[in-house]
């Protein structure tokens, strides 16, 4: 069998299929899964294009490491077919830990193990059906492998990961300040002393690239509307853990009503193959389908909040620089209790604060490094002399506060 296939992607054109190990992984149920699960989670009910997944952000990552990896063949970085592809193997697999409304999931359903760790434990027993094969793909993936700029391909400030969702999510959002020069990025890179780096005429490239992912942050992944209906989302499978594990049955498929009953630790992930394979076989139907149902639940605090969330009946929402002052808090939350007659207890459900997090450039966890001509390595803020990129070093924090408009 031809396993060397093509896929057409509408962001990069055709995208091959590099190894035929790499079709069989594609072709496994848990990477099929991924079909079913968005990328973006609830953001296309703000931009309705916003319905790609985690499948298409999968292959088209794998599409930016073939090119990343034949740029620095071709510069003498010396890098063995098995290594190349054990970090395509990686970065293919690098989001299939992933669940349905990720986010919104990890909070709620399974908070006590991270997604990356579950795309490890799916790795591992991916690489005992694939006999061994994925051993090194999985050391590359947890930073054990000797070469450490193959990891930083996978995961770092420059991973194929963010330059794929970067493109993609522009793409399939229609928002213009997301598109990056991702093709001269990666012509740029090179490696110096195990490091992943960019040679300095490929600076403006990058300047642009964290001014985008800054804008991308604003505009998209934090836009106001779409925190309101993550936000929404997260106290609905909030009550629906809380009366489950109190003994009640609700509607959900199996796997689903497995997670909702339980409260796995990051051990029992581990030790008891009934959660991975419960985590495993849930995507966006079985969330989406039980919150239908869950519209007409006789508890009143869970059918209120599904049917907000079905009929896009979002909360107002403000975001502020200042800590949400406990009398503003206060104030919305009397008027809930005021106006259906509920307990502070369950009003907690339609009034609620956050903080979210900005921060485009982390050098804590990580540099981009510069190759200059006459001062070596340098760090992109430091070097850079268009803008001043030290300010996209710096965390932005800002805090919201929630309530129904109808108050």
């Amino acid at each position: 069998m031809n396993k060397k296939k093509i896929f057409n992607d509408p962001v990069y054109g055709f995208v091959s299929v590099p190894y035929e190990i790499i079709f069989d992984l594609i072709e496994h149920p848990y990477f099929q899964r991924l079909r079913n699960i968005k990328q973006l989670g609830l953001t296309h009910l703000v931009y309705p294009g916003a319905l790609h997944t985690r499948f298409h952000h999968a292959l088209g990552a794998m599409h930016l490491m073939s090119i990343a990896l034949e740029t620095l063949k071709n510069k003498g970085v010396k890098i063995t077919e098995e290594e190349s592809k054990a970090v395509t193997i990686a970065i293919l697999l690098h989001d299939i830990g992933h669940g349905p409304f990720s986010h919104a999931l990890e909070s709620c359903i399974v908070p006590s193990i991270h997604h990356e760790d579950l795309s490890i434990l799916l790795m591992k027993r991916l690489n005992i059906e694939f006999k061994g094969a994925l051993t090194l793909a999985i050391e590359i993936f947890e930073n054990k492998y000797d070469k450490k700029f193959l990891h930083q391909l996978v995961s770092g400030q420059l991973d194929m990961d963010r330059m794929d969702y970067l493109n993609r999510d522009s793409f399939y959002t229609g928002v213009s300040e997301g598109v990056i020069g991702f093709d001269r990025i990666l012509k740029m890179i090179c490696v110096i002393d195990d490091q992943l780096v960019i040679e300095e005429k490929g600076i403006y490239s990058i300047e642009k690239f964290l001014i985008a992912r800054r804008l991308m942050y604003w505009q998209v992944y934090y836009h106001k509307t779409v925190i309101s209906a993550e936000q929404l989302l997260v106290k609905v499978l909030r009550r629906a853990k809380e009366i489950s594990v109190q003994g009640k049955v609700l509607f959900a498929t199996p796997s689903f009503s497995f997670l909702l009953k339980n409260n796995p630790s990051a051990d029992d992930f581990k030790g008891d193959e009934r959660y991975l394979d419960a985590f495993a076989n849930i995507d966006d139907h079985d969330i989406y389908s039980a919150i239908k149902v869950w519209t007409n639940d006789e508890d009143v605090i869970l059918s209120k909040l599904c049917t907000e969330l079905i009929n896009r009946r979002l909360y107002s929402i403000e975001i502020q620089n200042e800590n949400i002052s406990s009398k503003e808090y206060d104030e919305k939350l009397k008027e809930v209790i005021e106006k259906w007659g509920i307990s502070e207890e369950d009003a907690e459900y339609f009034v609620f604060t956050g903080v979210i997090n900005n921060n485009a450039y982390d050098p804590l966890s990580g540099n981009i490094y510069i190759l200059t001509k006459t001062k070596g390595l340098q760090d992109i803020a430091v070097c850079s002399d268009g803008l001043n990129l030290e300010a996209l070093s710096k965390n932005v924090k800002k805090h919201f506060l929630c309530y129904p408009k109808y108050i």
